[in-house]
Protein backbone atom coordinates (compact mmCIF):
# COMPACT_ATOMS: atom_id res chain seq x y z
CA UNK A 1 0.00 0.00 0.00
CA UNK A 2 3.12 2.32 0.52
CA UNK A 3 3.74 1.96 -2.65
CA UNK A 4 0.25 3.11 -4.04
CA UNK A 5 0.56 5.83 -1.21
CA UNK A 6 3.76 6.91 -3.20
CA UNK A 7 2.64 6.76 -6.65
CA UNK A 8 -0.27 9.37 -5.88
CA UNK A 9 1.81 11.61 -3.40
CA UNK A 10 3.75 14.57 -4.48
CA UNK A 11 6.39 16.31 -2.61
CA UNK A 12 5.67 15.61 1.16
CA UNK A 13 1.61 15.41 0.85
CA UNK A 14 0.59 16.59 -2.28
CA UNK A 15 -1.67 14.28 -2.53
CA UNK A 16 -3.90 13.14 -6.44
CA UNK A 17 -7.04 15.36 -5.13
CA UNK A 18 -4.65 18.40 -4.33
CA UNK A 19 -3.27 17.51 -8.10
CA UNK A 20 -6.68 17.41 -9.46
CA UNK A 21 -7.59 20.41 -8.23
CA UNK A 22 -4.47 22.74 -9.33
CA UNK A 23 -4.60 20.88 -12.85
CA UNK A 24 -8.22 21.79 -12.96
CA UNK A 25 -7.39 25.37 -12.11
CA UNK A 26 -4.93 25.67 -14.44
CA UNK A 27 -6.85 24.21 -17.73
CA UNK A 28 -9.46 27.40 -16.46
CA UNK A 29 -7.12 29.82 -16.57
CA UNK A 30 -5.13 28.45 -18.94
CA UNK A 31 -8.70 29.18 -21.24
CA UNK A 32 -9.43 32.53 -20.08
CA UNK A 33 -5.31 33.62 -21.50
CA UNK A 34 -6.22 31.64 -24.46
CA UNK A 35 -9.32 33.73 -24.84
CA UNK A 36 -7.85 36.82 -23.27
CA UNK A 37 -5.32 36.28 -26.16
CA UNK A 38 -7.83 36.04 -29.08
CA UNK A 39 -9.35 39.49 -28.15
CA UNK A 40 -8.72 42.08 -30.87
CA UNK A 41 -5.72 40.23 -31.44
CA UNK A 42 -4.57 38.45 -34.47
CA UNK A 43 -4.16 34.39 -33.59
CA UNK A 44 -3.39 30.70 -34.49
CA UNK A 45 -4.99 27.63 -33.61
CA UNK A 46 -2.18 26.14 -32.74
CA UNK A 47 -1.14 29.28 -30.00
CA UNK A 48 -4.80 28.81 -28.60
CA UNK A 49 -3.97 25.36 -27.71
CA UNK A 50 -0.76 26.11 -26.32
CA UNK A 51 -2.37 28.68 -24.50
CA UNK A 52 -4.64 26.13 -22.78
CA UNK A 53 -2.14 23.26 -22.53
CA UNK A 54 0.84 25.19 -21.31
CA UNK A 55 -0.34 25.98 -17.73
CA UNK A 56 -1.03 22.65 -17.05
CA UNK A 57 2.18 21.22 -18.21
CA UNK A 58 4.11 23.55 -16.39
CA UNK A 59 2.19 23.05 -13.00
CA UNK A 60 2.76 19.23 -13.47
CA UNK A 61 6.75 19.91 -13.49
CA UNK A 62 6.72 21.86 -11.12
CA UNK A 63 4.87 20.24 -8.43
CA UNK A 64 7.21 17.03 -9.24
CA UNK A 65 10.36 19.13 -8.61
CA UNK A 66 8.98 21.22 -6.10
CA UNK A 67 11.60 21.46 -2.99
CA UNK A 68 14.48 19.53 -4.76
CA UNK A 69 17.04 21.63 -5.79
CA UNK A 70 19.16 19.68 -8.59
CA UNK A 71 15.91 18.56 -10.33
CA UNK A 72 14.67 22.28 -10.53
CA UNK A 73 18.28 23.48 -12.09
CA UNK A 74 17.59 20.58 -14.61
CA UNK A 75 14.45 21.78 -15.28
CA UNK A 76 15.24 24.73 -15.63
CA UNK A 77 17.59 23.80 -18.11
CA UNK A 78 15.55 22.01 -20.01
CA UNK A 79 13.18 24.94 -20.91
CA UNK A 80 15.91 26.97 -21.66
CA UNK A 81 16.23 24.96 -24.62
CA UNK A 82 12.90 25.01 -25.98
CA UNK A 83 12.41 26.96 -28.79
CA UNK A 84 8.87 27.66 -30.59
CA UNK A 85 10.00 26.84 -34.72
CA UNK A 86 6.13 27.85 -35.68
CA UNK A 87 5.87 31.24 -37.27
CA UNK A 88 7.80 34.37 -35.51
CA UNK A 89 5.53 35.69 -32.44
CA UNK A 90 4.21 38.87 -31.63
CA UNK A 91 4.89 40.67 -28.70
CA UNK A 92 1.73 40.52 -26.96
CA UNK A 93 1.58 36.46 -28.20
CA UNK A 94 5.05 36.02 -26.29
CA UNK A 95 3.70 37.78 -23.34
CA UNK A 96 0.63 35.21 -23.06
CA UNK A 97 3.02 32.75 -23.38
CA UNK A 98 5.30 33.85 -20.31
CA UNK A 99 1.47 34.36 -18.33
CA UNK A 100 0.32 30.83 -18.70
CA UNK A 101 3.64 29.79 -17.64
CA UNK A 102 3.71 31.62 -15.23
CA UNK A 103 0.28 30.30 -13.90
CA UNK A 104 1.68 26.60 -13.72
CA UNK A 105 4.44 27.69 -11.65
CA UNK A 106 2.17 29.59 -9.35
CA UNK A 107 -0.68 26.43 -9.60
CA UNK A 108 2.49 24.15 -9.24
CA UNK A 109 3.37 25.45 -5.83
CA UNK A 110 -0.08 25.81 -4.72
CA UNK A 111 -0.85 29.56 -4.90
CA UNK A 112 -3.93 29.08 -7.05
CA UNK A 113 -5.08 32.38 -5.54
CA UNK A 114 -1.97 33.89 -6.43
CA UNK A 115 -2.66 32.28 -10.07
CA UNK A 116 -6.04 33.58 -10.46
CA UNK A 117 -5.01 36.81 -9.47
CA UNK A 118 -2.37 37.34 -11.48
CA UNK A 119 -4.73 35.80 -14.47
CA UNK A 120 -7.61 37.89 -14.02
CA UNK A 121 -5.13 41.02 -13.56
CA UNK A 122 -3.31 40.56 -16.82
CA UNK A 123 -6.48 39.71 -18.61
CA UNK A 124 -8.13 42.75 -17.77
CA UNK A 125 -5.27 45.41 -18.16
CA UNK A 126 -4.02 43.61 -21.40
CA UNK A 127 -8.24 43.98 -22.64
CA UNK A 128 -8.03 47.67 -21.45
CA UNK A 129 -4.83 48.76 -23.42
CA UNK A 130 -6.31 47.26 -26.53
CA UNK A 131 -9.84 48.66 -26.00
CA UNK A 132 -8.00 52.15 -25.97
CA UNK A 133 -5.76 51.15 -28.87
CA UNK A 134 -2.48 52.13 -26.15
CA UNK A 135 0.65 52.52 -28.05
CA UNK A 136 -0.92 51.90 -31.52
CA UNK A 137 1.03 54.18 -34.54
CA UNK A 138 -0.70 57.02 -35.77
CA UNK A 139 -2.90 56.70 -38.64
CA UNK A 140 -1.17 58.99 -40.88
CA UNK A 141 2.83 57.31 -40.43
CA UNK A 142 3.72 55.00 -42.94
CA UNK A 143 6.66 52.86 -43.95
CA UNK A 144 7.92 53.81 -47.48
CA UNK A 145 10.04 51.71 -49.44
CA UNK A 146 11.25 53.28 -53.23
CA UNK A 147 13.38 52.02 -55.81
CA UNK A 148 15.67 54.17 -57.60
CA UNK A 149 18.26 53.88 -60.64
CA UNK A 150 21.97 54.12 -59.14
CA UNK A 151 22.73 56.78 -61.79
CA UNK A 152 20.45 59.06 -58.87
CA UNK A 153 21.86 60.33 -55.84
CA UNK A 154 19.68 58.61 -53.30
CA UNK A 155 20.73 60.84 -50.55
CA UNK A 156 18.64 64.14 -51.59
CA UNK A 157 16.91 63.16 -55.12
CA UNK A 158 13.35 62.16 -53.18
CA UNK A 159 13.53 65.72 -50.59
CA UNK A 160 11.27 67.61 -52.59
CA UNK A 161 8.39 65.72 -53.06
CA UNK A 162 8.85 64.38 -49.43
CA UNK A 163 8.77 68.57 -48.08
CA UNK A 164 5.89 68.55 -50.15
CA UNK A 165 3.89 65.60 -48.76
CA UNK A 166 5.07 64.59 -45.31
CA UNK A 167 6.22 66.94 -42.04
CA UNK A 168 8.33 64.16 -41.34
CA UNK A 169 10.95 61.70 -43.36
CA UNK A 170 13.46 59.53 -42.31
CA UNK A 171 15.82 57.42 -44.31
CA UNK A 172 15.80 54.30 -42.38
CA UNK A 173 17.94 51.67 -44.79
CA UNK A 174 19.34 51.91 -47.99
CA UNK A 175 19.96 48.48 -49.96
CA UNK A 176 21.55 47.65 -53.61
CA UNK A 177 19.80 45.49 -55.80
CA UNK A 178 19.44 43.73 -59.09
CA UNK A 179 23.26 43.53 -59.32
CA UNK A 180 23.79 47.06 -57.91
CA UNK A 181 22.03 48.71 -60.69
CA UNK A 182 19.40 49.66 -58.02
CA UNK A 183 18.34 51.15 -55.26
CA UNK A 184 15.84 50.29 -52.29
CA UNK A 185 15.48 53.32 -49.91
CA UNK A 186 13.47 52.45 -47.16
CA UNK A 187 12.04 55.42 -45.43
CA UNK A 188 9.57 56.05 -42.04
CA UNK A 189 7.22 59.28 -42.95
CA UNK A 190 4.30 60.89 -41.42
CA UNK A 191 2.24 62.11 -44.37
CA UNK A 192 0.82 65.48 -44.16
CA UNK A 193 -3.22 65.96 -42.47
CA UNK A 194 -5.79 65.39 -45.81
CA UNK A 195 -2.59 64.59 -48.32
CA UNK A 196 -3.59 62.51 -50.73
CA UNK A 197 -1.34 58.71 -50.87
CA UNK A 198 -2.37 58.58 -54.96
CA UNK A 199 -0.49 61.71 -55.59
CA UNK A 200 2.33 61.07 -53.38
CA UNK A 201 3.07 57.98 -55.06
CA UNK A 202 2.57 59.12 -58.45
CA UNK A 203 4.93 62.08 -57.71
CA UNK A 204 7.04 59.89 -56.38
CA UNK A 205 7.00 57.57 -59.57
CA UNK A 206 7.86 60.71 -61.82
CA UNK A 207 11.26 60.57 -59.79
CA UNK A 208 11.80 56.73 -59.85
CA UNK A 209 11.13 56.15 -63.44
CA UNK A 210 8.25 54.15 -62.46
CA UNK A 211 10.20 51.62 -60.98
CA UNK A 212 8.45 49.68 -57.51
CA UNK A 213 7.21 51.52 -55.18
CA UNK A 214 5.61 50.31 -51.73
CA UNK A 215 3.85 52.71 -49.36
CA UNK A 216 2.35 50.64 -46.25
CA UNK A 217 1.42 51.19 -42.59
CA UNK A 218 4.12 49.85 -40.00
CA UNK A 219 1.39 47.64 -38.44
CA UNK A 220 0.35 46.42 -41.65
CA UNK A 221 3.45 42.96 -41.40
CA UNK A 222 1.11 41.38 -38.66
CA UNK A 223 -0.04 43.64 -35.84
CA UNK A 224 4.06 44.69 -34.92
CA UNK A 225 7.94 44.09 -36.10
CA UNK A 226 7.77 40.36 -34.96
CA UNK A 227 10.10 39.12 -32.30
Amino acid sequence: MDIFKSIFTINDGLASFGFLICMAGSLLLGFIIAVCNRYNNRYTKSLSFALVLLPVIVQAIIAMVNGQLGAGIAVAGAFSLIRFRSAPASARDITSIFLAVSVGIANGMGYIGIAVLLTIVVCIISIILSKTNFGAVRDNERDLKVVIPESLNYEDVLDPVMRKYTTRHELVRVKTTNMGSLYNLHYHITLKPEVSEKKFIDELRIYNGNLEISCARPDSKNDSERI
